[in-house]
């Protein structure tokens, strides 16, 4: 079982919650950094990071996919972005944000880097979600 806390005597964050806990005896998934990259390894939106952001969120949810989850059941985010723009951070939260993945809201970090894995990489995404069980909800 997975439930979200937003602390009532903290700043209400605006679209994640402070702390994502999840039972013991649940099934959890620690996914890989999601990168912008399409089936043949290309980089999808040089230089868009916003671009970038779309294609990390559809190939995180294929990772999701494949595990038996989804975005709903996503506890907790890592979002590197490489700027050091808050006004690029948002642009960036934004796509996180239409994405599903603030439905819960779950827990997330949203941070500026120098540098990610691949050439003209922008945006990477890492997740820890729960693996429902088939015919239940977490």
């Amino acid at each position: 079982m997975l439930h979200r806390v937003t602390v009532p005597t903290l700043f209400p964050p605006p679209t994640y919650s402070h702390a994502s806990v999840v039972e013991a005896g649940t099934r959890l998934a620690f996914l890989a950094g999601s990168v912008p990259l399409d089936a043949d390894g290309k980089i999808v939106g040089a230089g868009d990071p916003v671009r970038q952001a779309e294609q990390v969120i559809a190939n995180l949810c294929e990772q999701l996919r494949a595990i038996g989850s989804d975005l709903g059941h996503v506890a907790y985010t890592d979002v590197y972005v490489v700027t050091s723009e808050p006004a690029v951070l948002s642009q960036v939260w934004d796509v996180v944000e239409a994405s599903g993945l603030s439905t819960g809201p779950h827990s997330s970090t949203l941070l500026g880097v120098a540098c990610l894995g691949y050439t003209g990489q922008l945006v990477e995404i890492t997740a820890t979600a729960v693996v429902p069980e088939p015919g239940t909800q977490a």
